[in-house]
């Protein structure tokens, strides 16, 4: 009888469904787990990394001297790829989130449009907080990135009556037979936009996509709504716009992430923010967020090799420093494709 292959996955066994002989699937998490739970590290043939566990893949991954397989949990993986050993295949879980990211993506975009946050800080402070908010419909929604997740939030904006206009790295059609078009068209589309939804993996040619020009492009009052990866935003160039009110903004992801306790930069943008919304302009500042400490253990880094939770984030408004709270769903057994330096 040949040598079972040892897998080891944070995940329950009992609930990944049918999978294929040959297989000792253990519940192992080396960012939790030590001690004895790390004594077969060697001979680990297939490795599942947390979701949200930090876990130090420069030091675990060179241990499983025995790997064959990487299977990350994320659509992107940037911030894997770099620690996988060569010959070892890395797959990524194209398609797994899909629906949960776009419903994160609406979430952001309806409460940033309809001021939730501020409805929300108004009843901690107990103010009747009365005020006009615009609705979706009628608006037009840039998806700056038009993947499968592009088309999963694409279908859920079906019945908001708003106009969508679609972007990706090369034009054509999608699988719908609508218009899709390049990066190169983004100067003319960016004014049209009420809304813009970064949705792009993160590459050479994504890194500060939206800049100070991109942004500058947005037309005044527009909503930027990032769930795709904290560097394809500048940041200093977004709290100059969301400071000063002109734009408004919501974030999954930010760049450093997770954010460190409010810098001067961040405290001035959000009380220009506040002082622009009480002469009247919808401004909203950033959300500060902070890192859970973590003990020392053999193979913990930061947070998971720098990995985000595609289904976390705020809403983000002027003076909202509110801690990101998970919200993730459990991933079932996982959908395997071989990633591509792309990621998403």
């Amino acid at each position: 009888m040949s040598k079972q292959r040892l897998v080891w996955t944070p995940l329950d066994p009992a609930g990944l469904g049918d999978l294929p002989d040959g297989l000792r699937i253990e519940r192992v998490d080396p960012g939790v787990d030590d001690g004895d739970r790390l004594d077969e590290i060697a001979d680990v043939a297939f490795y599942v990394p947390a979701y949200d566990t930090p876990v130090d893949l420069a030091s675990v991954l060179p241990a499983m001297t025995s790997l064959q397989v990487v299977q990350a949990q994320l659509a992107g993986v940037d911030a894997v790829a770099r620690h996988v050993p060569g010959g070892v295949t890395l797959c990524n879980a194209r398609g797994v989130h899909d629906a949960s990211t776009a419903e994160l993506a609406m979430t952001l975009l309806l409460a940033t449009l309809r001021g939730v946050p501020e409805f929300v800080r108004a009843q901690d402070d107990g103010r009747w907080a009365y005020g006009l908010r615009p609705a979706l419909a009628d608006r037009t929604v840039l998806l700056v990135g038009h993947g499968s997740i592009g088309e999963a939030l694409e279908r859920r904006l079906d019945g908001f009556e708003c106009d969508v206009l679609r972007v990706a790295r090369q034009p054509r059609r999608d699988s719908r037979g609508n218009d899709v078009h390049g990066l190169d068209d983004l100067a003319w589309l960016l004014p049209r936009a009420d809304a813009v939804v970064l949705l792009v993996p993160l590459s050479d040619a994504t890194r500060g996509l939206a800049g100070a020009g991109f942004l500058a492009a947005m037309k005044d009052g527009a909503v930027l709504v990032n769930v795709s990866r904290g560097p394809v935003v500048d940041t200093d160039a977004l709290l100059a716009e969301t400071g000063s009110g002109r734009l408004l903004a919501a974030l999954d992801v930010t760049d450093p992430e997770p954010l460190p306790a409010p810098p001067p930069a961040l405290a001035l943008a959000w009380r220009a923010g506040e002082s622009a919304r009480r002469r009247g302009v919808d401004g909203h500042g950033p959300t500060a967020t902070r890192a859970a400490a973590h003990p020392a253990h053999p193979f913990r880094g930061g947070r998971a090799a720098g990995q985000r939770g595609a289904g976390t984030g705020s809403a983000i408004g002027g003076g909202d420093m509110t801690q990101r709270i998970p919200a993730v769903r459990p991933c079932p057994a996982p959908r395997m494709s071989v990633a591509s330096a792309s990621g998403r």
